[in-house]
């Protein structure tokens, strides 16, 4: 039995979404798999218990009958983090709880696929994804992202920390096309003359790489004040708590973005619909704009929708939205297995 964990060497590079397709390609191929995240800590409250939304999806998504405190053995919350630190939890007994869960997930299985939570989370009680690595005997695949020549030595540090003798391999997540060819010829030769193996670069899928405007309305509870198509694509965010001369020059710069502004700011929110890279306004503090502005959002197709919470506070709550809300479902499964068969060596990975 072979096991396989999938780490990433920073949030929000598609961990959850690789995890899943390598083990819905292994299933299509007449494998028995299991699957479990040792460490919940993509949490959210269902029915008065605080699980983790992934092992959730991955019960649906492969038809597995194993129970929730087997996938999902460590809730790694904030209260849990407290009694770590209080000395409330005991370290062998955490890891009994997930050797014990491995072994019985694993039992007459052909392969076990981890999600890890993270290289450096756990580390607290010797629970980060190098020591559950060790503790069940996996290799492990790491997902990075590639933005710059520089993240060379963050996918360096992050092999060193894995330790190159349980590398399976590193692949190469949402590579922007701009820099594709750069990793491809130059990055991607130096890391394997180091001895790391690449199995996998693979571009950028705009729509992996946000939420819908809809989405993001329907998260935030936000009022949708304007009657114009929500299918827009958000990636980023803007805030508009500046001049509007150089809100404008900002708004210009950016693309898939929502600005975040104060709802009594009607300087920026013209500014806004002025930009053509800026795909909806978010407006705080419970507040209603300008007939104005209203009318000017109609015109261009620009969604306007308030929220009653402070700018900060929104902020945090939206790029949470977008960070975590791109496993969502079936098809974005199904789609980051075609693109794991077209550009990555799944044969390798499994």
């Amino acid at each position: 039995m072979k096991s396989l964990l999938v780490t990433a060497n920073a949030e929000s590079t598609g961990k959850t979404a690789i995890t899943l397709a390598l083990a819905s390609i292994a299933q299509e191929r007449d494998g028995s798999i299991g699957y479990m995240k040792p460490k919940g800590t993509r949490l959210q409250s269902n029915v008065g218990k605080t699980l983790d939304e992934d092992p959730m999806l991955a019960k649906e998504l492969l038809g597995l009958d194993a129970e929730m405190h087997e996938l999902e053995p460590v809730v790694y919350s904030p209260t849990f983090i407290q009694q770590v630190v209080r000395g409330r939890e005991d370290a062998d007994e955490v890891r009994k709880r997930i050797s014990e869960a491995f072994d019985s997930l694993a039992a007459d299985q052909d392969q076990m696929f981890l999600e890890g939570g993270g290289l450096s989370t756990g580390n607290i009680i010797d629970i980060a994804d190098g020591d559950i690595a060790e503790l069940v005997d996996a290799e492990v695949l790491l997902v990075c992202s590639y933005n710059r020549i520089n993240d060379v030595d963050e996918v360096l540090a992050a092999v060193d920390d894995i330790g190159r003798d349980r590398l399976r391999g590193v692949v190469f997540n949402r590579v922007p096309d701009g820099v594709y060819e750069e990793l491809e010829d130059d990055v991607v030769p130096f890391l394997e003359k180091r001895g790391v193996p690449v199995v996998g670069i693979v571009p950028r899928e705009k729509h992996l790489a946000g939420v819908t405007v809809q989405e993001l309305a329907d998260e935030l509870g936000a009022d949708v004040l304007t009657d114009v198509a929500m299918d827009g694509f958000v990636e980023r965010f803007s805030v508009g708590a500046m001049g509007a001369d150089a809100a404008l020059r900002g708004f210009r710069r950016t693309k898939d973005a929502a600005v975040i502004t104060g709802g009594d700011r009607a300087d920026i929110q013209s500014a806004a619909l002025e930009a053509p890279g800026v795909k909806c306004l978010i407006l705080t503090g419970g507040h209603r704009p300008s007939g104005a502005v209203l009318g000017k959002a109609a015109e261009k197709g620009v969604p306007i929708m308030v929220v009653q919470a402070n700018t900060i506070t929104t902020v945090e709550r939206a790029e949470d939205v977008v960070r975590v809300g791109r496993t969502r479902d079936e098809q974005t499964v199904e789609t980051m297995v075609e693109l794991l068969r077209n550009h990555a060596d799944v044969d390798a990975l499994l």
